[in-house]
C-alpha cells in the first residue's frame, strides 16, 4: 500500500500547493515594492519553498543543445537510434556542417537503472561530447510501461546491452555508471565467449558493485541483513490507477529517493534550510544552483519488481559474478573469456554507497585481460556522485578515460610491438613501478600469480 499512500498523500497536498502558488502570485503583483520588508520576503520564501517540497518532478530533459569543439559552438540534435520496450538508446548527433566529418572514438555510456533518469548524467555527457561520438541508454519509468508488454529482469538489461552494442557494430568503447557495471561486465563476458564481433574495444566501470564483500557500505550491509522476503513484502508495491503500468509490480523510485536522503538526511535538510535564506536575500544564483540539482535529484522512476529484486540477490546478496556462478540464459558468464577488451575501473575515495575496492575487483576476475590494458584509478575527495559529475570528474576523471579510449584505439590500430610503458594496474596497497614491453613473451594474460602491483599510467 505504500505506493497507493503516497499518491493519496500528493492528492491531499495538491489543494494547498495550488493555494500557496496562487497566494505568491497574488501578493507578487498587489504588494508595492517599497513595503516589501523582512515579513513579505520571509512569506514569500516560505510559499515558494512549500511548492517546491510538495510538487511532482517529472522526467528532465537533457537540453544539451551545443557542445564546444576546438572553439567553435556545435549545434547538438538528440536522436532515438534504437527503441526498446524498457530503454531508448539516444545518440547526440554533432552537426557536421560546423564541426566538419569528425572520426572521434564511438562511445555507449550505460546510465544506472536504480531509480534516477539518464539524466542524472547530464555532467557526464557534457564532458564527453566534444571528442566523442556519443549514445546513452535512456530507461523508461517501468509505472509508463503497461503490463501487457511483459515484464524486464536482469538478464534481460545484459541483452538490452548486448543488442545496443550489435547495433552499433564494432569498434565501441563502453562507460557503466555504478548499477550497470555488473551487468555490463557480463554481457561483455557473453560476447566475449561466443567471438562476437561487435564486443566492446573497451570497459571503463564507475563506482560499481562488482564485489560488494569489499570494504562494505550501510547499503551493502542492509542488503545483508533483510531476508528477500523483506524486500519482497515491504519495497515493492503496484502501480496505482490511471498510470500506463496499472497493476505492474514495481519498487517505487520514491522508495529509492527515501533511502537515498535519508544516508544524508542533515546534509539535505541543511541545503533547504539554505534554499529558504537564499530566498528571503533574493541571491538568485545560489537558488538557481540549488534547483538545478535537486530538480535532478529528486525526479525518480519506478524499477520493476523482477529486476530489482534479482539485482539484490544476484549482486548484494549471493555475489554470483565474482564468485564465478553468474548465469545468462542457462550459460555460465566466465569473465576470464575478456581477452581484448581493455579494462578501467574508477572509484571515488569518499563513496559511500560503493566503497573501496569493490569496482577494482573486476580486475581479479578478468585476469585473461594484458596486464598493459588493465586501469585502475581512485578519485581523492569524491563521493559516489562526484566520481561521474562535478569539477573532478571534469578536470581528473574525464581526462583520463579519453587517454584510455585514445591509448586503446591507437594500440588496436597499429599494434603494439616494442612500446614500452608502465603498469597502468595499481594496487589499492602497494606502489611498486614496473616496466612492461609489449609483445614480449609472458606479457599476455594475467593469471592470479601475475597479478600486477605498480603505479598506474592514470
Amino acid at each position: 500500500m505504500h505506493y497507493h499512500a503516497y499518491e493519496m498523500a500528493h492528492a491531499l497536498v495538491a489543494p494547498a500547493r495550488i493555494a500557496a502558488r496562487a497566494t505568491r502570485t497574488f501578493l507578487d503583483l498587489a504588494t508595492p515594492q517599497p513595503v516589501r520588508g523582512w515579513g513579505f520576503q520571509n512569506l514569500m520564501a516560505g510559499l515558494e519553498l512549500f511548492d517546491d517540497m510538495t510538487r511532482r518532478y517529472g522526467k528532465p530533459e537533457f537540453g544539451i543543445t551545443s557542445t564546444q569543439i576546438h572553439g567553435l559552438s556545435v549545434p547538438i540534435r538528440e536522436e532515438i537510434v534504437m527503441r526498446k520496450t524498457f530503454c531508448d538508446l539516444l545518440h547526440f548527433d554533432r552537426d557536421e556542417k560546423v564541426a566538419g566529418k569528425r572520426y572521434d572514438p564511438k562511445v555507449l555510456i550505460v546510465a544506472p537503472m536504480s531509480g534516477h533518469y539518464a539524466t542524472l548524467l547530464r555532467g557526464t555527457v557534457q564532458a564527453m561530447l566534444p571528442e566523442h561520438n556519443l549514445y546513452i541508454t535512456d530507461w523508461r519509468d517501468a509505472r509508463g510501461v503497461p503490463l501487457a508488454l511483459g515484464h524486464f529482469d536482469f538478464e534481460d538489461f545484459v541483452d538490452y546491452v548486448i543488442e545496443f552494442l550489435q547495433f552499433l557494430g564494432p569498434n565501441t568503447h563502453v562507460i557503466a555508471v555504478c548499477q550497470p557495471s555488473v551487468p555490463v561486465l557480463a554481457a561483455a563476458a557473453v560476447m566475449a565467449a561466443k567471438s562476437d564481433p561487435a564486443r566492446p574495444v573497451s570497459l571503463t566501470l564507475m563506482g560499481g558493485p562488482i564485489d560488494t564483500r569489499r570494504n562494505p557500505t550501510v547499503v551493502n550491509k542492509l542488503a545483508n541483513e533483510k531476508p528477500m522476503s523483506w524486500f519482497r513484502d515491504n519495497v515493492i508495491s503496484q502501480v496505482p490507477f490511471p498510470n500506463p503500468g496499472f497493476m505492474r509490480r514495481v519498487y517505487p523510485g520514491f522508495m529509492q529517493l527515501t533511502g537515498f536522503m535519508t544516508m544524508n538526511l542533515e546534509r539535505h535538510t541543511n541545503a533547504h534550510i539554505g534554499l529558504f535564506d537564499s530566498l528571503v536575500k533574493g541571491d538568485h544564483d545560489t537558488v538557481a544552483q540549488h534547483r538545478r540539482f535537486y530538480d535532478e535529484y529528486l525526479a525518480v522512476m519506478d524499477l520493476t519488481e523482477e529486476f530489482y529484486l534479482q539485482t539484490v540477490e544476484t549482486v548484494f546478496k549471493e555475489h554470483l559474478l565474482p564468485d564465478g556462478m553468474l548465469r545468462h540464459r542457462g550459460e555460465l558468464v566466465d569473465c576470464r573469456a575478456i581477452t581484448d577488451t581493455a579494462l578501467l575501473t574508477i572509484e571515488g575515495e569518499k563513496d559511500d554507497i560503493c566503497g573501496l575496492g569493490q569496482t577494482e575487483a573486476a580486475h581479479d576476475l578478468c585476469r585473461s585481460i594484458p596486464v598493459d590494458e588493465k586501469y585502475h584509478y581512485v578519485q581523492p575527495g569524491v563521493g559516489h556522485y562526484g566520481v561521474f559529475n562535478g569539477t573532478r570528474w571534469r578536470t581528473e576523471i574525464q581526462p583520463r578515460i579519453r587517454e584510455m579510449i585514445r591509448t586503446v584505439q591507437f594500440k588496436r590500430r597499429v599494434g603494439s610491438t616494442g612500446v614500452t610503458v608502465g603498469l597502468p594496474y595499481r594496487s589499492l596497497h602497494e606502489n611498486r613501478e614496473e616496466i612492461v614491453e609489449f609483445g614480449k613473451p609472458g606479457n599476455g594474460a594475467a593469471g592470479p600469480k601475475a597479478r600486477p602491483n605498480s603505479a598506474g599510467l592514470i
